[in-house]
């Protein structure tokens, strides 16, 4: 199944229905996730009456910025993979973005730590940039073979998001946005997502994955008839 009850209610104030997306900006579910939601809102009658709301997740904390190396090295090595059985895994993900209108070129995607990536992201979602971060991001990083964790990079693609570069620069050189990267890790924990990407609607159904669109779809109707429907309890 792909629909889980979420045990918290929405907040008041939100609009008809709130989207929150656990992502990280270097996972390629995440990117075709949020192509096949887009398409579900464009057949969705209330689709201009739907918040997104971004939130950061980390796949790999850990992991160490390398340009050097190649993402199908790197996880032939962490993965335990074969270096050809990683080629036939990207190439599988590169047909299904390509079928959902994404180039994925995993030859030049550059081994890069997400962590200052989600700090501009919390940025430009304060400015109700969010959506425009996460598809420069995503776009640099699969598409462009750009270092997404590179302080000599990231400034230019928040301001393609339509972000103040000087505002981008001064927070990569300090540790602003640092918690609030961390506390939606951690209220990711608290609702048990354990991957990405994590779709929450309205806090009471959650999808899990790059479902295709129909899922998304049925999701949306879903959300909105219970919307709908006035909770005795509230």
């Amino acid at each position: 199944m792909y629909f889980m009850l979420v045990s918290r209610k929405p907040k008041p104030g939100i609009p008809l229905m709130k989207i929150e997306i656990w992502s990280d900006v270097m996972c390629p579910f995440c990117y075709l996730g949020k192509r096949r939601l887009e398409s579900a809102l464009a057949q969705f009658p209330h689709g201009d009456e739907v918040e997104i709301a971004w939130k950061s997740f980390q796949l790999n904390p850990d992991m160490e910025t390398e340009p050097g190396k190649s993402i199908n090295a790197y996880l032939a090595e962490k993965k335990g993979w074969s270096l050809e059985q990683t080629r036939q895994i990207h190439e599988r993900l590169t047909k299904s973005a390509a079928e959902a209108g994404l180039l994925y070129d995993f030859d030049k995607a550059v081994v890069a730590n997400s962590f200052d990536a989600h700090r501009l992201v919390q940025l430009a979602k304060r400015d109700g940039l969010g959506d425009a971060m996460e598809e420069r991001l995503f776009k640099a990083y699969f598409s462009e073979g750009k270092n997404i964790a590179d302080h000599a990079t990231l400034p230019g693609l928040a301001a393609d998001a339509g972000l103040d570069r000087s505002e981008a620069e001064a927070v990569l050189a300090s540790d602003a946005f640092t918690d609030e990267v961390n506390a939606d890790v951690r209220e990711a924990r608290q609702l048990g997502v354990t991957g990405v990407p994590f779709f929450v609607f309205d806090r009471k159904f959650a999808v899990s994955g790059a479902q295709d669109a129909d899922v998304f779809l049925k999701a949306l109707e879903t959300a909105h008839r219970k919307g709908q429907t006035k909770d005795p309890a509230d």
